[in-house]
């Protein structure tokens, strides 16, 4: 004990000489430099090793499959991979590991861009062991938690100060969408559009360096190829453009749907209290729809693979309905079945106990989308003339269009897209594709999946640099508390008595319980303060009035702003959910904070 002391003594006082030797030799924006340097090498090596994980559990369980009939350890695989990975997490984790690129947002906007230790690695062994085994769910969401932990974590250990320990979280998560994907484009864009990191000149730099480093880890381990092989031996043609307008908004559809359908479950799972009911459940609609349709299975990547390169007969690998791969209407009616079940069984996977991301099952439908609608066009004969639609280009643009949607992030849509599969010959109908569906969703939906349920909860942080700046505010930070207290029995002799011996000229009036039952103001009663012969006849339930309105403590600064603004008053009183009085806010503190925050995170 006194050895492991006697070290940790040690260790503390060489990293604060290092600490000090940084601070005097080194800027702090460089320093930023550094350190988005090894958080791009961490978040890289955490991706390969999630990778090979998943690859090294499905090869293992995949060697008892069969290809030409039905396969019944469909419906045990993925049951046992949501039990494993459910029990890891309450039992040894003990924290909610699930939907982590909200939970990467969370920490941005309402924690000071800090995120806990184990989120470095018990994400990777959570989804491993989901997706391995089956769990219908993506690898990506896994990877931006755990490389966002990397960053802030090891922006803490440096004691940086918030601005930078954001810049770091989102350095991190691109870091793990470039590695991942082989993207490194798309990972800077993943932090600027769905994690909303301002593209400032101190934000641009860390973002590339995290993303290029990561992807050249991954580029290092395991070659030079794009993620997905996609042969572009189609020309896109100009008169394919109405088409690519058309399955635009075909994919925005789909989008809304998709985000729809997994609040839905989510809704469903939530009023589910009892794990061990919402683990049953979840298995049951898990293993039912996996059995039924094998290419729901794991991450997918197979399934897009064979579509890139218009094979969808591959599909039945497996299935009960292997013997009708051959019939081009039961093909139509199978990929859409897929598209529509994709969601349910994604929800169930996480709702049952297993850990995974929506990233990788919003390019699985949209591929499946994109094919479905090219196929169905040619089937129809509603193709042109010349020649049928290519149905592994628009499988491709499918892909971009319901990312673009599903995550409200256009440009990463696209890049990414033609990242990892390397189809820029096919840049602008993944234009046309994308935007289109960025614009229809955003008709019905005003946010992304990952950002829905921290803005409905007002702990969004956003590009709008009032809203980013009041989401940042705490009302605990703003709240006066030096105000005197009076009683409604109290007479006016008392109420000057405690005049004289405060600086404020606003008093709450409260019962012996605390709860606040009105405000007495200075200028309410200056005209018969200075009466010595009412001071025993007047009482201050006489003169106390009503505020205007009351903050509770919990509420957001943007609807505390509202408030002032319906109002127009300078002070108001803030209470607890029970009415009990807290303090006052003032409209002065929040601009002054305001000020003061505007200028911490918009520093260059």
């Amino acid at each position: 004990m006194a050895n492991y002391m006697y070290m940790t003594g040690r260790m503390s006082s060489l990293l604060m000489k290092i600490l000090q030797w940084r601070e005097t030799h080194i800027k702090e924006h460089n320093f930023l430099l550094v350190l988005a340097f090894f958080t791009g090498i961490l978040s890289g090596f955490a991706a390969l090793l999630l990778k090979f994980l998943i690859a090294s559990i499905a090869s293992m369980l995949s060697t008892h499959l069969t290809i030409s009939g039905a396969n019944y350890l469909y419906l045990i695989y993925p049951i046992l991979g949501i039990l494993i990975a459910g029990l890891y997490v309450r039992y040894v984790v003990k924290d909610n590991i699930s939907h982590g690129v909200t939970r990467v947002l969370y920490a941005i906007s309402q924690n000071k861009s800090r995120m806990k230790l184990h989120n470095t690695y018990t994400s990777v062994v959570a989804s491993s062991i989901t997706i391995g085994f089956g769990g219908s769910v993506g690898a990506e969401g896994p990877i931006v938690n755990t490389g966002a932990a990397i960053g802030s974590n090891l922006g803490s250990m440096f004691r940086m100060p918030p601005q930078i320990l954001m810049m770091l979280v989102g350095s991190g998560a691109a870091a793990g969408v470039a590695a991942i994907f082989k993207a490194p484009i798309a990972g800077m864009l993943f932090a600027i559009e769905v994690l909303m990191i301002d593209l400032t000149t101190v934000s641009v730099m860390p973002l590339l360096v995290s993303s290029i480093t990561a992807a050249t880890i991954s580029y290092i381990f395991t070659g030079y190829s794009p993620e997905f092989v996609f042969d572009a031996s189609d020309i896109y043609t100009m008169d394919r453009i109405p088409y690519s307008m058309l399955l635009g908004v075909v994919c925005g559809f789909t989008s809304l749907y998709f985000t729809k359908a997994i609040g839905f479950m989510e809704g469903i799972f939530s009023k589910i209290k009892n794990q061990w009911i919402k683990f049953a459940f979840g298995s049951v609609v898990l293993s039912g729809l996996i059995f039924c349709f094998p290419p729901l299975y794991g991450e997918g990547y197979g399934a897009i693979t064979e579509l890139l390169n218009g094979s969808p007969s591959s599909l039945f690998d497996g299935s009960v309905f292997y013997e009708f791969r051959d019939n081009v209407w039961f093909v139509l009616l199978f990929l859409l079945m897929i598209i529509l079940t994709k969601v349910f069984a994604t929800s169930a996977t996480n709702g049952g106990g297993g850990v995974g991301g929506t990233f990788a099952p919003s390019l699985y439908v949209g591929c499946m989308t994109g094919f479905f609608f090219a196929f169905l066009i040619n089937t129809l004969g509603l193709n042109p003339a010349e020649s049928e639609l290519s149905c592994k280009n628009f499988a491709l643009m499918g892909m971009a269009g319901v990312m673009s949607g599903v995550m409200h992030a256009p440009l990463m849509g696209i890049f990414l897209t033609a990242e990892m599969t390397g189809g820029y010959q096919l840049f602008l109908p993944l234009l046309i594709v994308s935007t289109i569906s960025y614009c229809t969703i955003k008709i019905f939906v005003p946010y992304s999946i990952y950002t829905m349920r921290l803005a409905k909860r007002g702990e969004l942080l956003t590009h709008h640099k009032d809203k980013a700046v009041l989401t940042l505010l705490k009302m605990d930070s703003v709240i006066e508390k030096g105000f005197i207290e009076v009683h409604p029995d109290m007479s006016l002799r008392e109420m000057v008595q405690a005049i004289s011996e405060s600086n404020r000229n606003l008093f709450p009036v409260t019962d012996k319980d605390g709860t606040l039952l009105g405000i007495v103001l200075l200028d309410d009663i200056r005209n018969i303060m200075f009466r010595p012969d009412l001071y025993d006849k007047m009482y201050v339930r006489k003169f106390m009035s009503m505020p205007p309105a009351k903050i509770v403590e919990n509420e957001s600064m943007e609807n505390v702003m509202k408030t002032f603004d319906r109002t127009n008053a300078w002070n108001l009183p803030v209470v607890d959910n029970e009415g009990k009085y807290i303090g006052f806010v003032s409209k002065s503190k929040i601009f002054n904070s305001y000020r003061r925050v505007l200028r911490h995170y918009s520093d260059d």
